[in-house]
């Protein structure tokens, strides 16, 4: 049995990863921006191990996520994905002013990874998206150019792969890998998403305790878990260290 945190996991894929897992006799901890969200998370997985609390749209929110998950101790696994989507008709900035979508999307992710103990895998949500997002970390934060919903969430897609790839660079002895759950039927998705629903928690779930070898590997994409290329650009290793660079100066605390 595995013990895995799943951030985001209130509803959509988080909570469909969640459930497959708890199906398949893991200890699973939920996590939720609210009370009440972590309420309903509760609800709907009551099996779960636990559900930590914490509004990763601020600085302050990541750090007491992962305050609250270390205090429940080292997990096996970390699924990081927990994340806003393109439908943002202008940029909402955080309380530590900050675009929204690279709050959530991004640094949430980088906050966790280096504050929480250090599990054996990590799974980074990423999308077919980060095709078409820009390799430029010029205006990350969407303040001098023109506001581009679906441009800013490609972005970060593309950010969340080089997350992975970067910190399987850096820790060699952690299988750090992203993927891509298809355009599912959720709340982001849309009712119209083409692809199937429960193969869209599959992946991450079989990433994050899977002994099968296909699964443990590192820096590795992967859709419907099976290995894809991602863009040529998330190799690009300057780019990997100059996110994790930009990261660690908003956040104050740098990937060991």
């Amino acid at each position: 049995m595995a013990s895995v945190f799943v951030t985001g996991s209130a509803d959509g894929l988080g909570l469909l990863a969640a459930r497959q897992l708890l199906a398949q006799g893991h200890a699973v901890t939920l996590h939720a921006r609210s009370e009440e969200r972590a309420r309903a998370a509760q609800r709907a997985a009551p099996k779960a191990a636990a559900v930590v609390i914490g509004d990763v749209t601020s600085l302050e929110g990541m750090r007491t996520t992962a305050r609250q998950a270390n205090a429940l101790g080292r997990f096996d696994a970390v699924i990081h994905n927990v994340g806003i989507g393109y439908g943002e008709p202008r940029r909402n900035e955080t309380v530590d002013g900050l675009s929204q979508i690279f709050a959530v999307n991004v640094l949430a992710p980088y906050v966790l990874t280096v504050l929480m103990h250090r599990p054996a895998r990590l799974i980074y949500l990423s999308s077919g998206l980060h095709r078409r997002g820009r390799a430029d970390l010029s205006d990350p934060q969407w303040t001098s150019r023109r506001w581009d919903g679906m441009q800013a969430y490609s972005d970060s897609k593309l950010f969340d792969v080089w997350l992975a790839f970067g910190v399987a660079r850096r820790w060699p002895e952690v299988l750090s890998n992203a993927l891509e759950p298809g355009w599912v039927p959720t709340r982001m998705g849309g009712p119209d998403a083409p692809d199937d629903l429960t193969q869209g928690g599959e992946t991450q779930a079989w990433l994050a305790v899977s002994d099968d070898p296909a699964a443990t590997v590192t820096a590795q994409y992967f859709y419907h878990r099976q290995r894809r290329d991602p863009s040529a650009q998330t190799r690009n290793e300057a780019s990997q260290d100059a996110l994790l660079d930009y990261c660690a100066g908003l956040a104050g605390t740098a990937l060991s």
